[in-house]
């Protein structure tokens, strides 16, 4: 059966201009509740380099916070501050980020990726992209964009799947990933 034969008479002869079916058709727009049309608002009020300032006070904060208390005082029978690891004795994906960033701001490299290596590969990544987004949105500074592949997010999700597996298991020579 042709196509013409499927299409009214009226459409048949009629060169296809744009979708067939009305875009409203495809997507509906839900309706917005209250606190988001507020959010909206302010967010298209608010000045541009205000984003940018909320994150580094963030970032600052976080920084601020790791320093005063120092992760890496605590001592060998202390307990365990992560939920996970006091209910099931594992140590998580995460386990070990805030000791390897109080390295990293004491320039202890080879100890903050002994705490954590995935964290510590990523922080350049994580600090170029901080920058490169901050300096467009507030000094139109261009950064060679730094775009991450669908397959370069996977691979590195499963790397970090991996290790974090590995740093449990209870016998040598894993037991050195152990923290």
């Amino acid at each position: 059966m042709s196509t013409a034969a499927t299409l009214p008479p009226w459409l048949a002869d009629q060169p296809v201009q744009g979708p067939v079916v009305p875009p409203e058709w495809l997507y509906r727009a839900e309706p917005t509740d209250r606190l988001t049309r507020l959010a909206d608002r302010i967010a298209a009020r608010s000045p541009v380099w205000l984003a940018p300032l909320a994150v580094l006070a963030c970032m600052g904060g976080a920084v601020g916070y790791t320093l005063v208390t120092d992760p890496v005082a605590a001592e060998a029978g202390s307990e365990p501050t992560c939920l996970l690891k006091y209910l099931t004795g594992f140590v998580c994906p995460g386990c070990g980020g805030t000791r390897a960033a109080w390295y990293l701001l004491h320039g202890n490299l080879p100890a903050a990726a002994r705490h954590h290596a995935v964290f510590v590969f990523a922080v350049p990544f994580l600090l170029y992209m901080y920058v490169a987004w901050a300096g467009r949105r507030i000094f139109r500074l261009t950064l060679p964009p730094l775009t991450i592949t669908p397959r370069a997010m996977i691979t590195f999700m499963a790397v970090w799947a991996v290790w974090s597996i590995l740093r449990n298991l209870p016998f040598a020579p894993f037991t050195a990933f152990y923290v």
